[in-house]
């Protein structure tokens, strides 16, 4: 596969200094290469220190990345779930999740994702998630929208949907992770109200919401490498992210994202049950 196929619009090529067209290019290549592992049952799986867990595919993954952005921006800073902070000097940052949903991927769904958002002033300014089973990707640049693409077909833009809560689709990752946060009441709260609710969530849940196909996904518990990349493209697609308290995302805690139309009553929701 070339992984340089996609035909990118100039003002994609040229924003922030190339930066952009080179996450596209890493996620599909870091990703890509992940396929290697997928769904072999001679795959070692271990056990990190908070208990979830990362394999060769992962680690791969990120030093993949990590090796190109250390040739073509040596002084940019980079953070990875899998090898921590690497400090830099441009002011421009690289927050890396070689697999979000490590656990999909070593069951054998095709559901995860490679994840990369570029941080410039404490914001971050583009964001890419590729699904590397499926050959599915979205990615934004602020003030330059949202696109998406699967299997190399050419791009387009990526808009959320319009549709509300009693109609829509409600994701989220992990069902038991709301426990864990003491918010399932929240869970059943936003159950009650959606017209359906599936566990497709990870990277590919933030993708179904910016390409209008679900209307709210939500994270209890998020790390910087979940969340980074999703905040551009939600926003560019037309839809809302933030924290559970409704304001914008520290990259970091937990996340919620929606068409936009819904998002305050879901945060009235999560703040009613919560009380």
């Amino acid at each position: 596969m070339n992984h340089s196929d996609l035909e990118l619009p100039l003002v994609v090529q040229q924003y922030l200094s190339g930066r952009l067209a080179a996450a596209i290019e890493l996620a599909r290549v870091g990703g890509q290469s992940t396929l290697e592992w997928f769904c072999r049952t001679d795959i070692d799986v271990e056990r990190k220190g908070d208990d979830s867990p990362v394999t060769v595919a992962d680690r791969g993954a990120e030093q993949l990345i990590r090796n190109t952005l250390s040739q073509r921006f040596p002084d940019d800073a980079v953070l990875g779930e899998e090898f921590g902070e690497q400090a830099g000097t441009t002011g421009y940052r690289w927050i890396v999740d070689p697999i979000d949903g490590t656990k999909s991927f070593i069951s054998g769904v095709p559901l995860y994702s490679t994840l990369i958002g570029v941080v410039a002033d404490g914001q971050c300014k583009a964001g890419v998630i590729y699904i590397p089973a499926l050959d599915e990707l979205v990615f934004a640049g602020r003030g330059i929208g949202a696109w998406h693409s699967r299997r190399g077909a050419p791009l387009t833009p990526a808009v959320v949907s319009k549709r509300l809560l009693k109609d829509g689709l409600f994701v989220a990752s992990q069902l038991d992770s709301f426990a864990k946060r003491g918010a399932k009441a929240g869970l059943e709260a936003l159950e009650k109200e959606a017209y359906v609710t599936r566990t497709w969530g990870d990277g590919y849940g933030y993708l179904l919401v910016a390409t209008g196909r679900a209307e709210l996904m939500v994270d209890p518990v998020a790390n910087a490498w979940d969340l980074a990349a999703v905040e551009p493209i939600i926003e560019e697609a037309g839809g809302r992210f933030t924290s559970w308290s409704g304001k914008p995302s520290p990259f970091e805690g937990d996340g919620i994202a929606t068409n936009g139309l819904i998002h305050r009553q879901v945060l009235d929701i999560l703040s009613a049950s919560s009380n």
